[in-house]
């Protein structure tokens, strides 16, 4: 992949086996010419007195670290640990705590698998606490999301951390303009998401529960605070003659949505089979509300959509700029119905969207990034 050495990586990152991350699948390829240990999530949250939560820190601390193989496991040597950690952001008992018993368990399987000074990655600010203490060459702090308005977070002791661990590291990665324009300009590397460009442009039969009638309006992803239902709502309360299709986890209030006759909710589906739906739906939606979050966001889901070269519509935020004249947008419900709609005429740039990201694949991303880490 360089001419460099390849240094071993340790990685906090969120769990994995989720439905991929960035993190996830620059890890992947990383991992090819290197050992990697991968931590699951610190929480950025103190956990609720409530059933979910609870059944979380249940499940976290049942698990044991593994060594996964092929297929949709991390690669072949690739060991998880399931961190023992306190999920208390902002409690320097926490911290005291994770950095012992974390860093415990990370250096057991480090000795285990001969690693010395690798590089620690991390892309949650919970792990902090650990920099320091896994003798590591370099810190690598890479910046997915903006953690100040990010929902389901702890917001002042999650930014205090992430503000120690920017000063703290040689190298940051930002994943959008947004997020890089607030980092320190000599540290930061630029890289936008990728794509697995092959698997979503390769063309491949229709998903069976797909309405067979009608035009079809869908989205994959996750149903969360960050998404305008209210907009979504109105939008297919006005185009009657569509059906809204939604496959994911929910979680935010959809109410409004389960309401209506045609929006359908078809539950969450593997990252393999996504194709099988966007490359037939009539057109791809981004429906995001305008909030700080989305503003600084890349979402991996865009490049996705235009590697279909299906059409979509969207609201407008600034990722969208790269790709302006391949995407419709519009804020308001007669913009959004619009939009929906003219996305629904433009066949002749299906072409024009796979190319715009057919250099975009998650091996170019990989290939500056492992140029980037072979000079710590």
């Amino acid at each position: 992949m360089t001419t460099h050495a390849a240094h071993d990586l340790v990685v906090f990152g969120e769990d994995w086996g989720r439905h991929p991350s960035s993190t996830q699948h620059l890890v992947r390829r990383l991992a090819a010419d290197r050992q990697v240990v991968w931590v699951n999530s610190i929480g950025l949250r103190r956990p609720r007195p409530n059933g979910p939560d609870l059944m979380r820190v249940a499940s976290k601390l049942l698990q044991r670290p593994r060594t996964a193989s092929r297929g949709v496991n991390p690669p072949e040597g690739m060991s998880i640990v399931p961190p023992m950690a306190v999920s208390w952001p902002g409690s320097s008992l926490a911290a005291a705590a994770n950095r012992h018993v974390v860093g415990w368990q990370v250096r057991r399987v480090m000795a285990q698998r001969n690693m010395r000074r690798p590089i620690l990655w991390t892309s949650l600010p919970s792990a902090m606490p650990l920099v320091g203490s896994l003798g590591e060459r370099a810190v690598v702090y890479y910046c997915g999301d903006d953690f100040g308005s990010l929902a389901g977070v702890d917001h002042e002791p999650v930014v205090a951390m992430e503000r120690a661990l920017v000063d703290r590291a040689d190298l940051i990665i930002a994943a959008s303009e947004r997020l890089a324009q607030r980092l320190p300009a000599s540290r930061t590397l630029l890289l936008p998401h990728g794509a697995d460009v092959d698997l979503f442009r390769r063309p491949v039969k229709r998903a069976r529960d797909l309405p067979e009638k009608g035009p079809i309006a869908g989205f994959y992803g996750s149903i969360s605070d960050w998404i305008d239902v209210r907009l979504l709502a109105d939008t297919a309360a006005r185009l009657v003659d569509w059906t809204f299709v939604m496959i994911g986890d929910i979680r935010t209030d959809v109410t409004a949505l389960r309401a209506l006759p045609n929006v359908k909710f078809v539950g969450s589906r593997t990252h393999d089979v996504l194709p099988s739906y966007a490359q037939h739906w009539t057109v791809s939606l981004l429906p995001f509300r305008d909030c700080p979050q989305i503003q600084a966001c890349n979402p991996l889901k865009l490049r996705e959509y235009l590697a279909t070269g299906t059409a979509i519509a969207s609201t407008p935020f600034p990722a969208l700029a790269p790709y302006a004249g391949l995407i419709e947008t519009g804020q308001t419900v007669d913009g959004f119905a619009a939009a929906i709609r003219r996305a629904a005429e433009d066949r002749r740039r299906n072409g024009l969207r796979r190319s715009a990201v057919a250099h975009d694949s998650w091996d170019a991303r990989a290939v500056e990034l492992g140029n980037a880490l072979a000079t710590l």
